[in-house]
């Protein structure tokens, strides 16, 4: 038989999250970003549980002609615009939106002979510093790209830093609508933390939204607020079976390193599970896992196939433990108990994104 490991899909919690999002900011449009493969869920897998986005938002040209390829021929966004001078050839071809964020871009479409004219989205960079233009040339860059008649229609977006944490939105957000006063054009704002932390902020005027995390069922600002507390719902299971128990006394070690060191007589379980699957190898004793559908914790180190998960708590409860159990790594387990992907990751010292994405092309992947 297969090595008992497998990621679902849950196409049904993809609707729900995507209906929190449009609730959240029911007067915008909403782009469905789909970058980094769907945030690793796979493009293709996720695509009905998101089909009923406005649009989809993405980073690279392949992954647009994959969206094409589905029969969506609604807008394409990508969030990074043209790489070359030749990209602009397959946005043409494809009808896809592009980002402009810098002179360069603007130069490429000056020189790109097309018949169809081009959505492009101007970016500002309001205070993030990554992409965009700075406020004092943004409007020059629209009145540059304004001229261009291969331009038939700007947007203008910027990206904020802080939305999920305390510091939020009001610096940015007051530079973006003051340079933009008088400007034409829609506007896209919000990501995830923007859409469902301040969306009722009335300087926030938003076309737009780009929710991505919260699409996948992460809260977006964690641990400030969980996924339940945003009604929000696991979108990856990653689940497996317990292949072996051990008994083990007081003193006894696990793991490379022995790390972990018993502290009384202790049942031991070993999950098919590692970081060759995606499972972060830097979660250490302590992480939450489920067996059985019970919450318990994971001891000694993460290998590079298996896990080892103290099954003390479980067997006292009385609950079945012995090898095939079932064990969920992050998700929901079959009695309906679910383990945020979010405490998983900070266990790690990282977040759900990371473990999203990083979910291992041998885990077979099925989707519900």
């Amino acid at each position: 038989m297969p090595r008992p490991i497998q990621a679902t899909i849950h196409t049904a919690a993809l609707r729900h999250n995507l209906a929190r999002a449009h609730a959240a900011a029911p007067d915008a449009k909403l782009w469905a970003v789909v970058k980094a493969n769907a945030y690793g869920h796979g493009i293709e897998r996720a695509f009905d549980g998101l089909r009923a986005a406005d649009g989809f938002a993405l980073l690279d040209l392949a992954e647009a002609q994959r969206v094409r390829d589905l029969g969506w021929r609604g807008p394409v966004l990508l969030l990074e615009g043209a790489f070359e001078p030749r990209d602009l050839e397959l946005c043409s071809r494809l009808g896809l939106w592009h980002t402009v964020h810098c002179a360069q871009q603007i130069d490429w479409l000056a020189a790109h002979k097309t018949n169809n004219g081009h959505r492009v989205f101007l970016k500002m960079n309001s205070g993030m510093n990554r992409l965009g233009f700075a406020p004092a040339s943004y409007r020059a860059a629209f009145t540059r790209l304004n001229a261009l008649p291969q331009v038939e229609e700007i947007s203008l977006m910027t990206h904020f830093s802080d939305a999920d944490v305390t510091k939020g939105i009001a610096a940015q957000l007051a530079v973006f609508n003051d340079t933009t006063r008088d400007l034409p054009g829609e506007r896209s704002l919000s990501n995830s933390a923007a859409t469902l932390r301040h969306s009722a902020n009335p300087d926030l005027k938003t076309d737009w939204t780009r929710p991505g995390i919260t699409l996948y069922g992460s809260a977006p600002d964690f641990p400030e607020h969980t996924d339940a507390h945003w009604d929000l719902q696991p979108t990856m299971t990653l689940a497996t079976k317990l292949i072996a128990v051990q008994a083990i006394s007081t003193g006894a070690t696990v793991g490379y390193g022995s790390s972990f060191t018993a502290p009384a007589p202790m049942t031991i379980g070993v999950a098919a599970c590692g970081y060759a699957d995606g499972y972060p190898r830097h979660c250490g004793t302590g992480t939450p896992i489920l067996v059985g559908g019970m919450r318990t914790r994971l001891v000694g180190r993460v290998s590079m196939d298996m896990v080892t998960v103290d099954l003390t708590p479980v067997v006292a409860a009385g609950v079945p433990a012995g090898i095939g159990t079932e064990v969920t790594c992050w998700g929901r387990a079959s009695n309906g108990t679910v383990l945020p992907i979010d405490e998983v990751a900070q266990a790690a010292g990282t977040v759900g994104y990371e473990l999203m994405c990083a979910l291992a092309q041998r885990v077979p992947t099925v989707v519900d």
